[in-house]
């Protein structure tokens, strides 16, 4: 339950520091990052978010405020979701007038509108493509075992399940970019199918001259798709707000959708999709000479940039043209080995760090997210916890991504279905994957290389100085803890005050998170002492980095949360000394955490500190009536 609320509060301080819910219009993530879509993203507050426990870091790129959780993400953005009601991955706002500040048009801003429409409409099909490609490599990994695999209906049925992510992309490209302008998705979603269907398709197969309101309509296969239902999109958004605007209300629900999808599929099949299929046939030509012809150079640059293009948000913006070069020319030489390459630097120049640094816990700690690069494909903790704040491993990486792209590309190293920048999909590049293993093999080892040399080993003596320093201040802070702790004696079932101060009703406190009793009953405490002490025996099961909430758990299984101030987490620490660590037993009236009031005060901060009964477990917990009390003081009655 403690745990619970730790990624519950998380998720509350990170939507209301982004502009609270009515400024999000959707609300998505990848393997480590919160990525919202905002109407107004001068409304977040990037600093104190990254002020906020937790979290790692915060990007605005792309179209997209991106909120960097590693560890944390699922159980955080669940909570954003279900607490405040957002719409995973869709518009919440059903007016088709965004009230969104419209930016002067420019040919940056226009640029900058079409890269995050197309980036973020490619996003929500992404996983079903990388579980389709993967699928795809199972299949081919049981063929090689199995003579007579491919003729079963097992193998038919399983890999029609494998193509589908992909013959249906124009379907799953429609709706994320219906989402992303905020149209209704079925509109797009019904147009872009009509480009699939069997009257189609039979048209196309048959090869005879089609014409469609007497106009000619050029026979084109449109399955696995990208470009044409990217436009689909765009005019059925633009269609249904002009139809909105001019069909009376009594009919909208009858015209409306009928108006959007007629007139949209007709403008589809006779310029929409010839026009998309025709621009990405010569990016197809684009992608071949930069992968076949200039390979060695573009691989190995891109790789070599892509630790910038992450952090930035970018890196985002280039999944578009992996996924039309797996449609045409039909492999990948140059995005996906790139990211992947990228990756297996970023491990590599970790495990150079890690070999050259003297402390032991840092050793396991750089070396144990080398493997999360390597094997996890998850960069962000190598990026943000250890190469960018020793910047000099950065080259490392930049040296190990450009050394094993080059080697990559001469070996002619192809992506031929999508999946993710891990080892562990090197079969995704099927018959070169002796290459692909090649250019890994160098990217580690070249960065790891670099970076053992360029990263000064005092550096490494400075980190260990630094947490011998911590950890012997920690310990004074805990035998002062001891010295403050008077020996408290209260029943096993009753409760302490956790602090010298008044008692108060919570529901007068200015948070209506606490004053709605939403986290659970308790009584809030207006405080005349630093000290604040745990309100019961038991254990401390968690202790807040920044020091503003902990939360103790009787022998009897009741848990109890202390919060203390309104909004300190935005603090970061600063005001707050922790005393004691979670995992401790730990005694009524024992301080756990020392508040400096004044300087919190002072930063206009209310430090009403909260007692909330977060799981009472069955038990009945009432409390004595309000007025001054001392720390240590039973007060539940």
């Amino acid at each position: 339950m403690a745990q619970k609320f730790y990624y519950e509060q998380m998720a509350d301080d990170i939507v209301r520091l982004v502009g609270g819910k009515e400024n999000v219009q959707s609300l998505g993530h990848c393997m480590t990052r919160l990525r919202f879509i905002l109407k107004d993203d001068k409304k977040a507050d990037a600093e104190a978010i990254k002020a906020v426990g937790g979290v790692l870091g915060v990007v605005n790129a792309g179209g997209q405020f991106m909120v960097i959780l590693g560890q944390n993400l699922l159980p955080v953005y669940d909570a954003a979701i279900k607490r405040h009601g957002l719409n995973a991955g869709a518009a919440i706002d059903e007016n088709l007038d965004d009230p969104k500040i419209k930016e002067p048009l420019t040919l940056k801003s226009a640029g900058l509108a079409a890269l995050s429409y197309v980036s973020t409409s490619v996003t929500a099909l992404l996983p079903g493509l990388v579980a389709g490609g993967m699928l795809k490599v199972v299949l081919l990994l049981i063929t090689l075992v199995s003579d007579t695999f491919s003729s079963t209906a097992t193998y038919s049925i399983l890999s029609g399940v494998a193509d589908a992510p992909f013959y249906f992309m124009p379907i799953f490209i429609a709706y994320g970019a219906a989402v992303k302008l905020g149209g209704t998705p079925i509109y797009a979603m019904a147009a872009a199918a009509a480009l699939l269907h069997g009257n189609w398709t039979g048209l196309v197969g048959a090869g005879d001259p089609v014409t469609l309101l007497g106009l000619p309509v050029r026979l084109v296969s449109y399955s696995s798709s990208l470009l044409p239902a990217l436009l689909i999109a765009l005019l059925a958004y633009y269609l249904e707000k002009g139809f909105n605007k001019v069909i009376p209300g009594i009919f909208k629900s009858l015209l409306v959708g009928l108006c959007t999808i007629t007139v949209t599929s007709i403008a589809a099949f006779l310029v929409l999709a010839p026009l998309g299929s025709f621009v990405g046939q010569y990016l197809a030509l684009v992608f071949v000479f930069l992968g076949d012809k200039i390979g060695f150079i573009a691989m190995g640059a891109l790789a070599a940039c892509l630790p910038w293009l992450v952090m930035c948000g970018m890196h985002t913006a280039l999944v578009p043209f992996m996924t039309q070069s797996l449609v045409d020319p039909g492999y990948d030489s140059l995005f996906r080995p790139a990211f992947i390459l990228h990756n297996m630097a970023e491990g590599g120049s970790c495990i150079g760090v890690a070999l050259k640094s003297k402390n032991a816990a840092f050793r396991s700690e750089a070396l144990g997210i080398a493997f999360g690069c390597i094997v996890a494909g998850v960069t962000e903790p190598a990026i943000y916890g250890i190469n960018l704040p020793k910047k000099k491993p950065m080259i490392g990486v930049m040296a190990g991504g450009a050394a094993g792209g080059v080697v990559a590309a001469l070996l002619g190293a192809r992506v031929f279905v999508m999946g993710y920048s891990t080892i562990l999909a090197l079969p995704i590049f099927q018959q070169t994957i002796l290459a692909a293993l090649a250019g890994v093999i160098v990217a580690i080892v070249v960065a790891a290389i670099v970076s053992f040399i360029l990263c000064p080993a005092d550096e490494d003596s400075k980190t260990a100085a630094r947490s011998g320093d911590q950890k012997a201040s920690a310990q004074k802070n805990q035998k002062n803890a001891a010295a403050d702790a008077p020996s408290f004696q209260i029943p096993a079932d009753a409760l302490a005050a956790p602090a010298d101060g008044e008692m108060i009703d919570i529901t007068t406190v200015s948070d209506e998170t606490f004053a709605s009793k939403m986290l659970g009953d308790g009584v809030a405490f207006r405080l005349a002492d630093d000290a604040v002490a745990a309100p019961c025996d038991g254990d401390l099961t968690v202790v807040m980095d920044t020091g503003h909430a902990f939360a103790v758990t009787r022998p009897d299984g009741v848990e109890l949360l202390i919060h203390i101030g309104i909004n300190t987490v935005e603090m970061q620490g600063k005001g707050f000394t922790i005393l004691a660590k979670a995992g401790e037993k730990v005694k009524a009236g024992q301080p756990i955490i020392r508040v400096d009031r004044a300087f919190l005060e002072g930063k206009g901060y209310d430090t009403t500190t909260m007692l909330i009964v977060s799981n009472a477990n069955g038990k009945e917990i009432s409390f004595k009536p309000y007025g001054a009390v001392v720390r240590g003081a039973v007060i539940s009655a």
